[in-house]
């Protein structure tokens, strides 16, 4: 009888086990892929803080350059393919529920839905890139362009203005949110941290305070610029990436922050590859 209930119990096990090998897996190959888009961002806005940016400081910037690396169209295909997996895993988030005591809520799953559709749009705009059938309208588009296009046609609609403000209202506080989060350090609930060395820990620590900060930092930014273009009812003001970015150079501190802001996504690029070897999945 208990042979048979082992038996019995057995299969549901080694389900969940396959199951949580196949969400591990995905995770850390998305969270690789997000670190590689980040970092080569991070990299052209620096160049263009040292007036050497002749690419957009965006994700189809960070593909074109890619491109022209050797290797370029395998790497491109594995960046793509590493996105999918980071959709496939906030979908599971979504089904299954993630770590922690509140992962199976419905604000979790509702979080994890909405990135989820993000990061399966940024899949598929990438895989189209690689497959030269995207340049303009898929990962190699100019973000500033889709951030004008986008506000352009919501504003056209009826409330617009009250939807493009709500809109570029609820991105400034995710960017606060971001922000905050990274500087109180809540990431650590969700690192193996018994597994990094003190020396690692620190470092870990400081690309995910520099990094998330600056992050926020461009959100927020970014989400300013849609709530201006909503009160002045005028689409061109909202920016893109890559606008947002060169926006720091125009600040009073002149080209440094953008240097400061560029050197943030460095670090948070860093941060993901750091996530991806001991985040728990």
């Amino acid at each position: 009888m208990n042979g048979s209930a082992t038996a019995g119990t057995g299969r549901p096990v080694i389900s969940r086990s396959a199951r949580g090998s196949a969400t591990e897996g995905a995770a850390r190959a998305g969270l690789t892929a997000r670190g590689v888009i980040y970092l080569m961002v991070g990299v052209l806005a620096l160049q263009i803080a040292f007036g050497d940016g002749e690419r957009q400081a965006d994700r189809g910037g960070a593909l074109a350059e890619l491109s022209e690396k050797p290797f370029g169209k395998a790497m491109l295909w594995a960046l793509g393919i590493g996105l999918v997996c980071m959709a496939l895993w906030r979908l599971s988030e979504v089904v299954f529920g993630s770590v922690g005591p509140e992962g199976r809520s419905a604000k979790k799953r509702l979080l994890a839905a909405a990135r989820f559709v993000f990061y399966a749009f940024v899949a598929y705009s990438v895989l189209s890139f690689a497959a030269g059938s995207g340049s303009s309208s898929g990962g190699g588009g100019s973000s500033d362009k889709q951030s004008r296009d986008v506000t352009s046609k919501v504003l056209d609609m009826p409330g617009g203005q009250w939807i493009v403000g709500l809109a570029g209202a609820g991105i400034v506080v995710a960017g606060v949110w971001i922000g905050a989060r990274a500087v109180m350090r809540a990431y650590h609930d969700k690192f193996k941290l018994g597994e990094m060395s003190p020396r690692v820990r620190r470092l870990v620590d400081v690309t995910g305070v520099g990094g998330g900060a600056a992050r926020g930092l461009v959100f927020a930014a970014a989400g300013a610029f849609a709530v201006r273009a909503a009160v002045d009812y005028e689409p061109d003001k909202a920016k893109g990436l890559d606008d947002t970015l060169r926006s720091f150079a125009d600040t009073p501190l002149g080209p440094w922050l953008l240097v400061l802001v560029a050197a943030g996504l460095v670090l948070f690029g860093l941060f993901s590859f750091a996530m991806a070897r001991w985040r728990r999945v």
